[in-house]
């Protein structure tokens, strides 16, 4: 039986229509420059804050880089929530389509130019090593959603309790 913390920690992303066409085409072109720079990543991650991070990717050296999607100028005036998130990653990253400007990002965080197909880093996020216990916390996180997304794909029954 798992216990009480692993079962607020969704198994799966729910469709619930709050990304846009083109946040879930450079969620995808994200996800394939990540997985070529040798990172798994989840998306839609519950982190310990509370909050849930569009991208997160860990590597086997145990880096963890978080990514927020912008899919437009008034999207990132509008959430402020990725200020958070540097508590919980090594690097900050905002992705978004080569129709923004890169100028209206933080500077103190990565860009990602992506579509559907692919992407360019087109900037460097600055590093801030995690404390140690929060690392394990996130590395501990990403492996569990990870497990749970998978067994409930292969047998979407046997989790009904979730």
């Amino acid at each position: 039986m798992m216990d009480s913390s692993a079962r607020q920690i969704s198994l799966v992303p729910t469709p619930d229509g709050r990304q846009s066409e083109t946040a879930l085409a450079i969620a995808r072109g994200t996800s394939r420059l990540l997985r070529a720079l040798g990172f798994a990543c989840l998306s839609e991650l519950p982190l310990p804050s509370g909050r849930r991070a569009d991208l997160v990717a860990l590597n086997e050296r145990g880096e963890i880089w978080i990514v927020e999607i912008k899919s437009s100028v008034e999207d990132l005036r509008a959430d402020h929530k990725w200020e958070d998130y540097r508590a919980h990653c090594d690097r900050l990253f905002f992705a978004f389509t080569s129709d923004l400007p890169c100028e209206i990002f933080p500077k103190d965080t990565g860009r990602i130019v992506a579509d559907a197909y692919g992407a360019h880093l087109h900037c460097e996020a600055p590093e801030h090593r995690l404390p140690a216990p929060t690392r394990k916390l996130m590395t501990v996180r990403f492996g569990l959603v990870a497990a749970q997304r998978m067994n409930r794909l292969i047998d979407p029954q046997g989790h009904a309790e979730f």
